[in-house]
């Protein structure tokens, strides 16, 4: 276990013991995860776009972070290139609206930036820091994850022949490195999902598979956190409000954008406290990228900045012999290869 991890997961225990804190003191547990973060920024060019802000704010701004683990403030060096943006600076969705030529001038404007503010001096967001409309998901897309919990179901379910679309309700998001809220009087079986999410780059309805790709912005990643007890046994095994308690969808650290990354084989894995849980490759997809949103769009219109969780591969705690849950103290990492790591503390609320 390299260095940055150990020590990440020395501080999870004292970081828990804290409770729900306040904005600064929350701002300033992300920016001491996210200094373990710049550790493991990808030596690569590839465009890495953040929401962050400073500490002890809650005013996003739109940034870029270089392999030399810095974060570039998009309006400063837009400015300082004498460039002038299109789109609101703060606001990631904006960016996305204004489509592939606001990449083109981005790039332009990084390669002349100066030197960024370290990341362990701002505080990441989730890459869309608020959200207008539910995070789309897709259940069972990992053959192996189907089978691994087909003693929990009806033994008659097959495999779908269509995507099992759900969906997380607004206020699952949290940051990259945020503390996830345990409250026991709600539930105790917590879970973890690791999952590639696609960002919608252009608005749609009917879609074609051929088509389906023009219509990505990037990837980022996500972790579909899931109270089972309350997915599985309350509320007529209706997925949604299992998959949908506030902060339980962490996601970031940033978005690559689709030009950069070829999402067919990245490799997945999820740790708790250091200990592999899920290792799998997006290859492994049931249902390919372009098919999930031909089916997702067919009659139902999708928005520039709607994320898409594409599915969990085989691992998680609930299929566990005995099963494993998610307890305070615990440190969840959710990394996919040639994305990121996402680092997240599991904290009992006060």
């Amino acid at each position: 276990m390299e260095t940055s991890r150990r020590d990440l997961l020395k501080m999870g225990a004292a970081v828990a013991a804290t409770g729900l804190a306040a904005t600064a003191k929350s701002d300033a547990v992300i920016a001491q995860t996210a200094s373990a973060q710049a550790a493991t920024v990808p030596a690569d060019n590839r465009l890495r776009l953040v929401s962050y802000a400073a500490i002890g704010s809650d005013s996003p701004k739109l940034g870029v972070v270089p392999a030399n683990g810095t974060v570039i403030d998009v309006a400063k060096a837009a400015q300082a290139a004498g460039q002038t943006l299109t789109y609101d600076p703060t606001s990631m969705v904006a960016f996305i609206e204004a489509g592939p030529a606001a990449v083109d001038q981005l790039r332009a404007i990084v390669a002349k930036a100066g030197e960024g503010v370290p990341l362990k001096d701002v505080a990441l967001l989730p890459p869309i820091p608020k959200l207008s409309r539910n995070i789309y998901a897709v259940g069972w897309n990992y053959l192996e994850h189907f089978e691994e919990g087909k003693e929990m179901r009806d033994p008659n379910q097959k495999i779908p022949e269509h995507p099992v679309f759900f969906t997380k309700g607004v206020h699952v998001l949290n940051s990259p490195f945020g503390p996830i809220p345990y409250d026991p009087a709600v539930s105790t079986l917590i879970d973890w999902e690791c999952e590639l999410a696609v960002i919608i780059g252009k608005k749609g309805r009917n879609i074609s598979e051929a088509d389906a790709m023009s219509h990505v912005f990037g990837f980022t990643v996500i972790n579909d956190t899931t109270a089972r007890d309350v997915q599985t046994t309350k509320h007529g095994g209706q997925w949604f409000k299992g998959k949908s308690l506030d902060g339980h969808g962490p996601m970031g650290p940033w978005v690559i954008p689709a030009s950069d990354l070829d999402p067919s084989n990245l490799k997945l894995q999820l740790r708790v406290n250091g200990v592999i849980k899920q290792d799998a490759s997006t290859k492994q997809m049931y249902f390919k990228i372009p098919r999930i949103i031909a089916e997702l769009s067919s009659g139902l219109t999708l928005e520039a900045g709607d994320i898409i969780a594409t599915g969990t591969p085989p691992g998680v705690g609930h299929a566990r012999k005995p099963p494993e849950y998610l307890k305070p103290g615990d440190v969840m990492e959710t990394e996919i290869a040639e994305i990121g790591t996402l680092r997240n503390v599991i904290q009992a609320l006060a």
